[in-house]
């Protein structure tokens, strides 16, 4: 088993025999009546052996050309409406949302990019029913690449269920939505439609992706998540739903905005360590520095040893860290990550901005 899947309208592609003389035979080869040599002189574009009561109409080239046709067409899109806004050149923002993209590479050809949408309650109308109220968002996502040519397409509903006398409380509070997209690294443009389904309000927002290159052979980083959840999720979880980047739940705070309060989760993955010859373990460190915006004043620093964070291999290290918020003042800050492999003499400083109010 090779683990290749590709799509293809010769059948005997399956067939790991089909090249070793004698072997694999068909009833017919073995009674004599065909010849597996004959299977290289077909036109129809396959190497299938003659079947005993001639070919099958599943073997028809036609009808294999028609099957190839449609595993490339796109999904069926169920919301029509919000296609059409897609496809349309007016723009609208009178839903408003608030995108974030956090890329994460898994192969030098696939990478996991997160899709992540945020709405603030107080901008979704709630119907009441059953006691309940509930706020209810559909969201229609195109992914293309410079071409126009479509690439991906996700539609999902969002429900947002609240009991009515809490209402007013969750007002304040935010709706979040992420979906994971493997693509391969190159440019595309994103697309997506949000329709508040009971207010009838919508936003048609677009953004560039810039799904990044990862070379094996040198350092390399994920993006630098600030989330207000990190947790591990259950064995049977493990790469699935939701907020989920293997073992573990990681909710982006889209805006970046954290409370005093609250505690603020660091998370990012560091590829590509050149490892010990005789552990395969890595060599270096990563310093963590916090400084406020405005100054170089360093609220604080603080470096570890990669062989102290769990897990740890040449391969992959998983940063996870929670950093509580009551210690600052209000005001913008950057955290800056500085990750050094000692074997290879390579360092990598990826930061970001958030917001302590």
């Amino acid at each position: 088993m090779t683990g290749e899947y590709h799509m293809t309208m010769d059948p005997s592609e399956k067939d790991a025999l089909t090249y070793v003389p004698g072997a694999g035979l068909t009833m017919m080869e073995q009674l004599g009546l065909a010849d597996k040599t004959d299977r290289f002189n077909r036109t129809d574009g396959t190497h299938l052996g003659t079947p005993i009561g001639g070919n099958t109409a599943a073997t028809n080239q036609f009808d294999r050309l028609d099957q190839f046709v449609k595993l490339q067409k796109p999904p069926v899109v169920k919301f029509k409406d919000l296609e059409a806004q897609v496809n349309s050149k007016v723009t609208y923002n009178i839903l408003p949302l608030t995108a974030l993209v956090d890329y994460f590479p898994v192969t030098d050809a696939s990478v996991l990019t997160n899709i992540t949408l945020q709405f603030h309650n107080k901008d979704l109308n709630f119907q009441s029913k059953e006691g309940v109220q509930k706020a209810i968002v559909n969201i229609y996502g195109r992914i293309t690449n410079l071409g126009r040519r479509v690439v991906n397409v996700f539609e999902d509903t969002v429900d947002v269920p609240v009991a009515t006398e809490m209402l007013q409380a969750i007002k304040d509070h935010k709706s979040v939505y992420q979906k994971t997209i493997p693509l391969a690294p190159g440019t595309y443009r994103l697309n997506i439609v949000a329709k508040d389904v009971v207010g009838g309000s919508l936003n048609n927002y677009e953004v560039a992706l810039n799904v990044p290159h990862m070379d094996s052979e040198k350092l390399a980083t994920s993006s630098l998540v600030l989330a207000d959840l990190i947790e591990k999720v259950p064995s049977k979880s493990i790469g699935a739903g939701q907020f989920v980047i293997g073992d573990s739940k990681v909710r982006p705070r889209v805006d970046s905005t954290f409370k005093r309060d609250e505690k603020m989760g660091i998370y990012l993955k560091v590829y590509n360590f050149e490892g010990d010859e005789k552990t395969r373990k890595p060599a270096g460190q990563v310093e963590y520095e916090l400084v406020k915006s405005g100054s170089n004043e360093k609220v604080f620093d603080f470096t570890e040893d990669l062989s102290q964070i769990a897990r740890a291999s040449s391969s992959q290290v998983t940063i996870e860290k929670l950093l509580p918020l009551k210690d600052l003042a209000p005001g913008q800050y950057t955290i800056r990550i500085k990750v050094t492999d000692k074997n290879r003499n390579q360092v990598l400083t990826p930061s970001a901005q958030f917001t302590v109010t």
